[in-house]
């Protein structure tokens, strides 16, 4: 069942680790357009687009025109600004700021003549664009994605020109209640091409998906698809430097699942030693290469066991993409390895939740490289239609492709399903249905999803119903900012499971907002001070403490993000304020709390 499930159909391509794959890089300079009124999709009174408005065309607009005056073209991409992507329009120009809507990109580029012989198909992959995208090559339109943080893919092979191709996307940012996410967020709406954009070449039958890892009972477990017209041929998986090798054959639709004893040299991955090995799979003509972490997850009681140990997650949330005063939603692997290095190292931290959408390959391939812990999320986030049937079909093609990109990396641990969504029938049934596929594409991890939980004087009980159908209880909790709890009543609150749940719980989000350098020596510090900030988490992390099932906490959150609807106009100015680092990088007074108490924690395990 397993190995049917990666049987894909020819425009779902899965490219595992494309980012490993030769490739030739299509980021840097892509001339850009506006067009507000989608002229370019619809044209005038809602009808197909004429040849005014035809952005998508295979045409030289200044050569047209050169060659026939009466030609009107109200549009000529070619000439237009220029961007270097990846990166969100907002840093296009300062008129871009507040843009919501539908935009232009093209650029040319040439096949290298060292391709035509080596590779026989060619797919141009994107990392994410945000949020539906309608992509052409040589006026032919090579198809649609929705969703703005997930990669897809389209074959160009028959499309793709020995000389000049010309490569066209519509962008649209735009996000309706049935959509994933819905409009209302907190955090910055993003709209562009903000991943990376590449070319990349393969034999005619190639391996499209490969998934290695250790299993429960100590077994090296792979499973494979190729794709192509030759996919019934032999499969080798190899761990060079362990002298390891699994064959076995393809079956007729290209799938292949083997399972052997792991060598007992293996050294597992974990925070402490995070051991990666180069992994080779052969098929054919093709030779796919990653790195990868073996390590197993799984829950035992209250407890969450690493490699049949329990540990505690010592975490954070994080907007990884976000990084300094002006962020566009991109980021280095150099800028990935700072960010994540505050965790790792300033914190003492081994988790991160990644928030609260999937982040791109830099990220999770670093948290592999540097020991993190992973928490990763698709954005069914607050009130999400539970009763519209795309809306679903949505999620789930999120769902699937996260976890088809991201099934090799050992640093995730968790796969979440949704964030503060308050309970209904539709909703359990919508949530359910994306808990089954989290189950059937990925046994070897654990499932979660950050719940309310109802409060009663001093007590708060985790009654959400999902509860039940978790590996791990996660639950987002704000006593002492959202509530008008006194601090030093904070430890007192007690947290309930659901009766006769016996199960590991995160807390998933904590926070208080703090303007970095704003400070308040007081008896009672003003709620945005540092200090009162600093309060808040000594008095959170002691009622923590008194939670018998508690095994992690990732606190909301790492460093300040934009955030439209934050507007007080002296503390947040369109920021979310509860980072431990500013915007600029300035740690506050609560960072030193918490990597403190980390730090004992560490030193106890």
């Amino acid at each position: 069942m397993l190995a049917a499930l990666l049987a894909q159909p020819a425009a779902a391509q899965v490219l595992a680790a494309a980012d490993m794959r030769p490739s030739l890089s299509l980021d840097g300079a892509w001339h850009w357009s506006v067009d507000p009124f989608r002229d370019g999709m619809a044209g005038f009174h809602g009808g197909p687009p004429g040849p005014s408005t035809r952005r998508y065309a295979d045409i030289d607009v200044a050569d047209t025109e050169a060659k026939d005056p009466t030609a009107l073209f109200e549009f000529d991409l070619q000439r237009s600004p220029v961007a270097h992507l990846p990166g969100s329009w907002i840093g296009h120009a300062p008129e871009m700021r507040y843009y919501n809507g539908l935009v232009w990109y093209q650029r040319s580029i040439t096949l290298p003549a060292r391709w035509r012989s080596t590779a026989k198909r060619f797919f141009l992959r994107f990392g994410a664009a945000d949020y539906a995208a309608s992509v052409w090559m040589n006026g032919k339109k090579l198809g649609e994605h929705r969703g703005g943080f997930t990669p897809f893919a389209f074959e160009v092979t028959d499309v793709l020109r020995g000389g000049d191709n010309q490569i066209t996307v519509g962008v649209d940012s735009t996000r309706t209640p049935d959509d994933v996410p819905p409009p209302v967020t907190d955090w910055e709406n993003y709209g562009g091409i903000t991943r990376s954009v590449t070319l990349i070449g393969v034999p005619e039958t190639y391996v499209d998906d490969a998934w290695v890892r250790l299993t429960r009972d100590g077994r090296i477990a792979a499973t494979v698809h190729l794709d192509g017209p030759a996919r019934e041929q032999p499969v080798t998986v190899r761990i060079p430097a362990l002298g390891f090798a699994l064959t076995g054959k393809a079956d007729a639709d290209g799938n292949w699942t083997g399972t052997v004893a792991a060598p007992k040299g293996l050294q597992r991955w974990s925070p402490e030693t995070p051991k990666l090995y180069d992994v080779e799979i052969a098929a054919g003509e093709d030779l796919l290469r990653d790195r990868i972490g073996f390590r197993t997850v799984e829950v035992r009681g209250a407890d969450i066991l690493l490699n049949g140990k329990p540990i505690f997650l010592r975490g954070i949330s994080v907007h990884g993409e976000e990084l300094g005063a002006n962020p566009v939603r991109d980021i280095s692997p150099a800028a990935a390895r700072a960010l994540l290095s505050e965790v790792k190292v300033g914190l003492h931290g081994n988790f991160v939740r990644l928030a609260h959408y999937p982040h791109p390959e830099t990220m999770t391939r670093m948290a592999d490289e540097l020991g993190l812990l992973v928490w990763s999320e698709v954005p069914v986030y607050w009130l999400v239609n539970w009763e519209n049937p795309r809306t679903l079909a949505d999620a789930r093609n999120m769902v699937r492709e996260e976890i088809q990109r991201d099934r090799n990396r050992a640093s995730i641990i968790l796969w979440s399903v949704a964030n503060e969504t308050p309970v209904s029938d539709a909703r359990n049934a919508f949530l359910r249905t994306l808990i089954g596929d989290v189950r059937r594409l990925d046994d070897s991890r654990l499932v979660t999803a950050a719940l309310l939980a109802d409060r009663k004087g001093m007590v708060q009980t985790i009654a959400d119903p999902l509860a039940a159908d978790l590996d791990v209880m996660a639950v987002n909790s704000y006593n002492g900012w959202y509530t008008p709890d006194a601090l030093a009543d904070v430890p007192n609150i007690e947290w309930r499971s659901p009766p006769g749940v016996t199960k590991p719980l995160v807390f998933s989000e904590f926070g208080a907002e703090a303007l970095a350098g704003n400070h308040d020596l007081g008896a009672t510090p003003h709620k945005f001070s540092e200090e009162y900030q600093a309060a808040y988490y000594r008095a959170t992390l002691a009622m923590a403490a008194k939670v018998p099932n508690l095994r992690g906490m990732s606190p909301w959150l790492l460093k300040d993000f934009r955030s439209p609807r934050r507007q007080h106009p002296v503390w947040q100015q369109g920021w979310n304020r509860k980072g431990l680092i500013s915007e600029t990088g300035q740690r506050k007074a609560a960072f030193f709390v918490l990597a403190e108490a980390y730090q004992a924690r560490e030193g106890a395990k």
